[in-house]
């Protein structure tokens, strides 16, 4: 399977200092979906989706069923397995 999900490293400043601790979550079409925070040790993943005039609307869009879900790892593979799942849609809860 393509993972349909990519993960993209978060530039905090104008120095290009990538923050080590957030990593956006970006679906096959490049709209991102989430971001995955390391908090406590784990990856969080922090759902983002956006209303009709594009305003951010946090826990919100496509995996908004699988906000706040935690990973050991910052892997693709684990989280796709973990947000998309086999079939290539958004898992159930």
């Amino acid at each position: 399977m393509t993972a349909p999900l990519t993960l993209h490293p978060v530039v905090t400043d104008s120095s290009a200092s990538l923050n080590p601790s957030v990593c956006q979550v970006r679906d096959a079409h490049g709209q991102l979906v989430g971001n995955l925070k390391l908090i406590g040790g784990s990856w969080k993943f922090k759902a983002i989706g956006f209303g009709p005039a594009g305003e951010l609307i946090p826990g919100g869009g496509p995996f908004t069923h699988r906000h706040n879900t935690v990973f050991r790892a910052l892997d693709a593979e684990t989280v796709n397995a973990g947000l998309v799942g086999l079939a290539g849609e958004p898992t159930s809860p």
